[in-house]
């Protein structure tokens, strides 16, 4: 079953982006209307590749010709069949293709791609002029969504970078100059906050999704705690990559939702909001307790809080109950600089 969210609109370029096929060398110019779609699409933050097949070098330079070519990324511009072509786009962005909708004028072509990966939303190109409207590519616009495809391609220059760094990987995760910032969400972070609900789940503890209106009813209890995490590094700004929701007693605090985004795998940001977590709970002389649900896609987060130093419990429910073990030291990686809310901070 696919994704509620389409994350990526892969598109096919003859008689589909641009009227006309290049190759006939007769000249090409874009469909009426396909210019707005795609800019509306990168403002929403719905990310965009092509998947032609063309010639690589002639399709490139007439999608700079165009004035367009710098919104889609990873292009895919070959010979081979479609589906290897958006399957490997996919795989680029590190997304599913339950969350791939691809775009083409060709029924052949569709048909392709749909028997092998039943889970992509195919259209027809035809079809587009209502394409906005579409409940999977509609979401309010964020400050992150409209950065999205700038996230990426900074990504980009960061995987570059870790390519050519020669030295031990802390070495290379200090140089990257590091800082994750914690802090109380406000009202300006629950759309974005409700997104990431929505969009991640590899690295999401219990799988939850909340809407913003829920958010707020929860952000104004004075029993949850809701805490968001932004990162940046040399490259520039990570966005908002992290939330945790904790429901407060006066023996414990539960970490219902523990989630943060596929960008800062591998930087430990996970295991420092823990130790966070875990020191103030300390000093407030409460137990430090985390709901997990497992599923096919998750197991590393439950790996990050085994390393943080939770331990399963005998609690039984729907998810499974972790426990902080006490007693253990809070150390902080040196690599990341830390802007932290007070312990004694109640919402």
């Amino acid at each position: 079953m696919p994704s509620e969210l389409v994350k990526c609109v892969v598109w096919d370029l003859d008689d589909t982006v641009w009227e006309g096929v290049l190759s006939e060398g007769s000249g090409v110019k874009l469909r009426p209307g396909v210019r707005e779609l795609i800019d509306t699409l990168d403002q929403r933050g719905i990310l965009q590749s092509v998947a032609s097949k063309n010639d690589e070098k002639a399709a490139l330079a007439e999608l700079e010709r165009l004035g367009i070519r710098h919104y889609f990324l990873v292009p895919h511009v070959s010979w081979q069949p479609k589906s290897s072509l958006v399957e490997s786009i996919a795989k680029s962005l590190n997304i599913g293709l339950d969350t791939v909708m691809f775009v083409d004028d060709s029924a052949f072509e569709r048909a392709e791609v749909e028997f092998v990966h039943p889970q992509v939303r195919c259209v027809d190109a035809a079809e587009t002029a209502d394409l906005l409207d579409r409940p999977e590519l509609t979401r309010p616009v964020t400050e992150d969504g409209r950065a999205r495809r700038t996230l990426y391609l900074q990504a980009e220059e960061r995987n570059e970078y870790e390519k050519s760094f020669a030295g031990p990987q802390v070495e290379f995760l200090r140089s990257l100059q590091m800082r994750l910032t914690v802090a109380v969400a406000t009202p300006e972070d629950l759309e974005r906050a409700a997104e990431l609900t929505e969009r991640t789940h590899q690295l999401n503890t219990t799988g939850l999704t909340f809407s913003r209106a829920e958010l707020r009813e929860l952000m104004d209890r004075p029993d949850q705690t809701l805490l968001v995490a932004r990162l940046t590094d040399r490259f520039g700004s990570y966005g908002t990559i992290g939330l945790t929701l904790v429901g407060k007693t006066a023996e414990e605090w539960r970490i219902r939702l523990f989630l943060m985004s596929c960008r800062v795998m591998g930087r430990n940001v996970g295991g420092a909001i823990l130790r966070y977590l875990a020191q103030s709970a300390e000093a407030e002389q409460v137990r430090l307790t985390a709901d997990f649900k497992p599923t096919d896609v998750n197991k590393s987060m439950y790996t990050v809080y085994r390393l943080a130093g939770f331990k399963k419990t005998a609690a039984e429910g729907p998810a499974q109950v972790l426990e902080m073990a006490s007693g253990l030291p809070h150390t902080y990686p040196d690599y990341l600089a830390l802007s932290l809310p007070a312990p004694s901070d109640k919402r």
